[in-house]
């Protein structure tokens, strides 16, 4: 289950049992209920050490650490756990009497980090405990949480846990629990650069060092679906069709789903650039609308053919400023909105049942995506999906991407997703070109260049999709995992002497073999 790289990185010495006390050190047996009670933490005010509804169990020296204050997310109120010395303390309430299902639990949290853990957790439910870790939130922002289970023998216990050090606080409020379940669906790895890699010698590992092939390997760990971006000309001859079949192939004979990333460009297409390949120089609107069609059509309908048919499909590659500029300009925007739905007319074509997405850049920008999508809609441009680019270090906190997430998924009625992410396990370089990620003071608060900080990273935004209402979380594809330092693998395709600016947030260490971050691949 998604939880297995908390329980591998925090000891079993470390749990707290759970608690059978309704008074912090106190023997006795926790009164249960048919439905959660208190939620908001309301009753009793300030202060109130185990609020109504709930129990408390305490680590010895731990006994004042959980308590209600002031300063509620919906109402007047909140629970923290916070103590001025190392303490460990579990708030939790035991429903019994319950319908057997499937069940979720909602809370929104905040936390100032540093915790050995702190988490939600549904235990005693009949089926394995589910835990969602609280992120570090060092805005302020509340950030909703969701865990699901499975419920059978009628009970269950709900849990908020805290083992931490001297000065640690977490704030919960606003806890639900009710029928329903969440999940992610996609959880995807982007691995354009794999076929590269592996030609100039790149080689990978299992974590016991044995030899074996990355998307394997990935897909081993969890990964169920493949991001291939599509060149039209490039100068080193990979990301072409031809390639992307390749590595369809290889993709699809692991059961894996199939995402196809077009940038409409001879290389990389972003928010800075969005380049007419060389083979269009010239063309009027009319001819790149054509060109766009049928280079679309051309390369989803040979992956038909050979049967392995495009599942998803992105027209551009984090289009803010539009695709093939200046034509296809957001400055023009009947311009663009011909261009992406030839593109996406072309896809259905080719296959129905194929997901058009549209993928921006700058994931904690809401207001920004709403003026794109705004203008997509309004000119009648079809698509079933959108994506967004997360980088924290780049587009902010957690909370800025829930907001954006949940906002776009409400306003436009499609499932999201979140197209590239990636955070770094060091900041120690492997080649001779800096690192785009390279030192201290552009991390993202709470996650250090590390390991376990590139694990947590992703944990937190599968627990950020995962929590999308209405079941419109679709995935998360984590970026390049495979872009290893590698000769002659580097960032621009005419220069076979360019360098690697993203090996140390590969999935991949510097002895090839996976980082704990691959463990969140198997997230529910």
């Amino acid at each position: 289950m998604h939880q297995a790289l908390k329980r591998a990185l925090v000891s079993a010495a470390a749990a707290i049992p759970l608690a059978t006390t309704a008074v912090a050190g106190v023997p006795g047996t926790a009164h249960a209920a048919s439905t959660l009670g208190n939620g908001g933490f309301e009753t009793g005010g300030t202060g109130t050490a185990t609020p109504a509804g709930w129990s408390t169990y305490s680590a010895a020296g731990s006994d004042s650490a959980s308590f209600t204050e002031a300063g509620g997310h919906g109402g007047s109120y909140r629970l923290t756990h916070y103590a001025a010395s190392a303490y460990k303390v579990e708030t939790y309430q035991y429903l019994s009497g319950l319908a057997d299902g499937s069940y979720t639990l909602t809370a929104w949290v905040r936390s100032g980090g540093g915790q050995n853990s702190a988490y939600l957790a549904l235990r005693n439910c009949g089926s394995a405990e589910q835990r969602t870790d609280l992120p570090v939130t060092p805005n302020g922002a509340w950030v909703r949480l969701v865990t699901p289970v499975r419920v059978t023998g009628g009970q269950c216990t709900i849990s908020i846990v805290s083992d931490a050090n001297a000065g640690n606080w977490i704030n919960v409020d606003d806890v639900t629990f009710a029928p329903g379940s969440t999940g992610v669906a996609v959880r995807g790895v982007d691995v354009s650069t794999l076929k590269k890699s592996e030609d100039k010698g790149g080689v990978y590992k299992y974590a016991d060092g044995t030899t074996g092939d990355a998307l394997s390997i990935l897909h081993a760990n969890g990964a169920n679906y493949a991001r291939l971006k599509v060149w039209v000309n490039p100068a080193d001859g990979y990301n072409t069709k031809a390639r992307v079949l390749t590595m369809a192939k290889r993709a699809k004979a692991l059961g894996m789903g199939l995402l196809i990333d077009f940038h409409y460009s001879d290389t990389w297409a972003d928010p800075g650039a969005q380049t007419v390949p060389s083979p269009w120089s010239g063309y009027s609107l009319a001819q790149l609308e054509s060109a766009v069609y049928d280079h679309t059509y051309d390369v989803l309908d040979a992956l038909k053919a050979q049967g392995t048919t495009a599942d998803m499909v992105q027209i551009g590659n984090e289009i803010n400023g539009g695709m093939l500029w200046p034509q296809g300009s957001t400055s023009n925007w009947s311009n663009l909105a011909a261009l992406l739905t030839q593109g996406a007319k072309a896809a259905k074509a080719v296959s129905g049942s194929t997901k058009v997405a549209l993928h921006l850049a700058k994931g904690g920008d809401d207001a920004g995506a709403r003026t794109f999508f705004d203008n997509a809609v309004a000119r009648g441009v079809p698509f079933d999906l959108i994506g967004l680019s997360y980088y924290g270090y780049w587009h902010g906190p957690l909370s800025d991407l829930q907001t954006t997430l949940d906002d776009l998924a409400a306003r436009y009625g499609k499932q999201v997703f979140v197209a590239e992410t990636a955070n770094a396990f060091t900041l120690a370089n492997n080649d001779a070109l800096e690192n785009n990620l390279a030192t201290a003071a552009q991390l993202q608060a709470g996650y250090p260049a590390t390991q376990a900080g590139q694990a947590a990273g992703l944990r937190d935004v599968l627990n950020v999709v995962e929590a999308v209402p209405n079941g419109r979380g679709l995935g998360v594809f984590y970026w390049e995992p495979t872009w290893t330092a590698v000769p002659g693998n580097g960032w621009n395709p005419a220069d076979p002497a360019s360098g690697d600016a993203w090996e140390n947030q590969a999935l991949f260490d510097y002895s090839n073999k996976p980082t704990a971050a691959t463990s969140w691949l198997r997230h529910r």
